[in-house]
């Protein structure tokens, strides 16, 4: 199977001329095995679109860097894109042979200092538009917006920072869409514009 046994495809409004694949592996809280079974699928995905063996994929996840793959063509490698998140028992990945993507996947629970935490990371819109929402639907809400943020950076290849009006203007060098996700959990993708 595509992705390897556990994983599969997860993404809502994806369109294929975006040239990006995104997987999903559930049931993994530990964090070391949740790295290592979203990494099998990353390369038993690539094997599989790419048609080479598994031991012709390499994949580079070196801390604090932007991860990416290496696929070995006789002609000479070729790079792939990755982004990889993980939350909860979930983790998921983009895979594109074209360019950047980011992803990000939230947990959607209470936060108690929400308010505080929009403000700092999410901006002033973001805090309103959160602040005017009924208090049950607003841990979904911010789920989603926090993880678009996290999408856009790893898009960038940045870390996360606190919100600033020059580093949102950044931030709209691409396009987001939501990752259909199991119940509980909010997710988001980061492509070209």
């Amino acid at each position: 199977m595509p992705g390897g046994a556990g994983s599969r495809r997860l993404v809502a409004n994806f369109d294929a001329g975006d040239d990006a694949v995104v997987l999903g592996v559930q049931g993994q809280a530990e964090r070391e095995l949740a790295r290592g079974a979203i990494r099998d699928a990353i390369a038993a995905e690539l094997a599989s679109l790419s048609g080479l063996a598994p031991a012709q994929v390499a994949l580079y996840t070196p801390a604090g860097q932007v991860p990416w793959a290496e696929l070995g063509y006789p002609a000479g490698p070729r790079r792939a894109w990755l982004a990889i998140s993980h939350d909860g028992v979930l983790s998921v990945a983009a895979i594109s042979l074209r360019g950047p993507v980011g992803i990000d996947v939230s947990c959607i629970v209470d936060i108690p200092d929400w308010e505080a935490v929009a403000r700092d990371y999410l901006g002033p819109d973001v805090t309103a538009r959160l602040a005017a929402l009924a208090p049950d639907a607003r841990p979904a809400a911010f789920a989603r917006a926090w993880s678009e943020r996290e999408a856009r950076l790893k898009y960038l290849g940045r870390e996360l920072v606190e919100w600033s009006l020059e580093g949102d203007r950044e931030l709209s060098a691409c396009r987001c869409l939501p990752l259909a996700l199991p119940e509980g959990y909010a997710g988001v993708l980061a492509l070209p514009p």
